[in-house]
């Protein structure tokens, strides 16, 4: 239960401000909301478990106290990745804006190819490490899906002018609690 409780909390935080709530609230603006979800929902099952599995392998074979500290400066690298913020470039607008009949596909597949090497599956990879795979793999994709949804509810009811830049800082702060509390944990 820890593991997802803390994958589910570090997740949320991860992907708030993160491209992927930009795309979700550009499909929401052409595709129904469930049918974003659905597609959200496939892509980051899969790719969570994947890093699941390159984490529980790596936790396996590193002493818990080395992946401590480096999983501490990776959460300090994650904070500082967060404080940057990230932008849709052209081609990631024109996917997310593309009229399909197969919008769950559509997004699914997008969502897919943006999780790829993100932060959020780095922190996923890095979770796994230490927690079990099946409380990491569960609470990534529901702390995922429940951002990217509250991006697309916000985005109906705020149109596009959240404040970025509020929730970017403060994702980024509790990145940086998390790391510190990590790297205290690995060298005590």
């Amino acid at each position: 239960m820890y593991a997802f409780l803390l994958s589910t909390g570090v997740i949320f935080l991860a992907e708030l401000g993160d491209k992927s709530q930009l795309m979700a609230m550009t499909f929401a603006t052409r595709f129904k909301a469930r049918e974003v979800l659905l597609g959200i929902t496939i892509a980051t099952a899969i790719v969570h478990l994947g890093s699941v599995a390159i984490g529980a392998a790596v936790g396996t074979a590193l002493p818990t106290d080395v992946i401590a500290v480096v999983a501490g400066v990776a959460f300090l690298g994650f904070g500082a990745w967060t404080l940057r913020g990230d932008k849709l470039d052209e081609e990631e607008e024109a996917k997310a804006t593309r009229t399909t009949t197969r919008a769950v596909l559509a997004v699914g597949v997008a969502f897919f190819l943006a999780e790829l090497g993100d932060k959020t599956m780095l922190a996923t990879v890095t979770l796994a490490t230490r927690e079990g795979w099946l409380g990491t793999w569960i609470g990534s994709t529901v702390g995922m899906v429940a951002a990217d949804a509250l991006a697309i509810v916000l985005g109906a009811v705020l149109g596009r002018h959240l404040p970025e830049k509020v929730i970017r800082y403060g994702a980024a702060a509790a990145f940086a609690v998390f790391g510190v509390l990590l790297i205290v944990q690995g060298l005590v």
